[in-house]
């Protein structure tokens, strides 16, 4: 389910405060921020996301948002981390990245049914598209999400 840029606004929800934005789509490369907070939409970066924060981004993204589902005792999280950043900034702008910690936030490995970290799922108009699970490199995460037919034309 490919997300087409050619209407003329994408919906993004604040990685930051969680509030719902509307970016014209001939801005999504000068640095939109959110109405609300202040804070930066797209930055090539990975975000540090809360359960509640998760709920509104995975619901109300029209960009794909591929979420890392790790732990600080997790050896192949923490290998994995600069590779996901690595993929985060080769997708700026099409997709954007987020990871949440299941230690602080146990029940969110229950409810998004996630059985072993590092688990990553792709998230789209507020549903699961795909999934994998374990540690990859830059290129794999990158193939991952083009494959998914999530990516804007």
């Amino acid at each position: 389910m490919a997300t087409s840029l050619t209407k003329d606004a994408v919906k993004l929800a604040c990685t930051t405060c969680g509030q719902s934005n509307r970016v014209p789509t001939d801005k999504l490369s000068a640095g939109p921020k959110c109405g609300t907070c202040g804070e930066p939409l797209i930055t090539g970066k990975v975000a540090e996301l809360d359960p509640k924060t998760l709920a509104a981004v995975s619901k109300k993204d029209d960009l794909p948002i591929l979420v890392d589902f790790w732990a600080p005792w997790c050896g192949p999280c923490r290998m994995m981390a600069p590779e996901f950043a690595k993929a985060a900034q080769e997708l700026k702008g099409r997709a954007r990245f987020a990871k949440i910690n299941t230690e602080e936030h146990p029940t969110v490995s229950m409810k998004n049914g996630i059985r072993g970290i590092p688990a990553l799922i792709l998230y789209q108009g507020g549903r699961e598209v795909a999934r994998i699970a374990g540690a990859r490199p830059a290129r794999d995460i990158v193939a991952f999400v083009e494959q998914s037919g999530a990516l804007p034309n």
